[in-house]
């Protein structure tokens, strides 16, 4: 088995902080995960992207991760978008029944004010 070596980059601009996740999410990364997402919402930013695309492999620590901080940037007031969920990450959300909760989207929908109905 070939280990990814974790890496992560943050940027914050304009009110979108981004971060990027590259390697294994997992037992040994998740502290590093939510670090970079708790420094992106010390920015204040309106979204806050996570950028899934480099990543390799993810287990349940680094799916509780990722959860955790779509937790944290509902409680900073803030929108959330996830790029970049490959077929190994997508497939443990499904097992999980958590599909919908870590979707898609687009920086643009994420800054839209709520609609009341």
């Amino acid at each position: 088995m070939t280990l990814s070596r974790f890496e992560s980059y943050a940027v914050a601009r304009s009110g979108v902080a981004r971060v990027a996740f590259g390697g294994e999410l997992d037992w040994d990364s998740a502290p590093y995960i939510r670090k970079a997402v708790a420094a992106c919402l010390e920015e204040r930013p309106k979204t806050l992207c996570l950028d899934l695309s480099d990543v390799s492999f993810c287990d349940c620590a680094g799916v509780n991760a990722l959860l955790e901080a779509r937790i944290a940037v509902s409680a900073a007031g803030a929108g959330l978008v996830v790029e970049g969920i490959g077929a190994q990450l997508g497939r443990l959300l499904a097992l999980i029944g958590a599909s919908d909760v870590l979707t898609g989207g687009t920086v643009a929908q994420a800054t839209e004010p709520a609609r009341r109905d």
